[in-house]
């Protein structure tokens, strides 16, 4: 029983998060971070497919080993949140609404400015020694 509630959460997660990267106020990295922990715990298959096949894989492969953002991904994931953020103030009429996009917004750009970045270890290219 415990198998399967890890496994329906953890595909709902990959779905919620999927919806994230285009959806402004979901996040995206949260819900991939619970579908990889459940996935750990319910199906090394499915947990093999998370980090080697899919699209998020190589940040959260990343993410275990440095436990933190590979460089690059925190401009671009800050020019993205600005972005959507950016149409949903466009979008909506409210007052009280846009205030508390930019506030979340805020929140949100301070919380990525603060993640650490690591570059991975650069494997050897070549065996000729240049």
């Amino acid at each position: 029983m415990r198998r399967i509630i890890l496994l329906t959460l953890g595909w709902l997660a990959i779905l919620l998060g999927s919806l994230g990267v285009v959806l402004p106020l979901l996040p995206t990295t949260p819900f991939i971070l619970l579908a990889a922990w459940c996935f750990a715990r319910s199906s090394p298959r499915f947990h093999h497919w998370l980090l080697w096949r899919s699209w998020f894989g190589g940040y959260l492969r990343h993410w275990q080993r440095h436990r933190a953002l590979p460089p690059g991904v925190k401009g671009r994931a800050m020019l993205l949140m600005i972005g959507t953020f950016t149409l949903s103030i466009w979008l909506v009429k409210l007052l009280w609404l846009r205030i508390m996009l930019l506030v979340m917004l805020g929140a949100l750009l301070l919380m990525m400015w603060r993640m650490p970045v690591v570059a991975g270890e650069k494997r050897k290219e070549s065996v000729d020694g240049d």
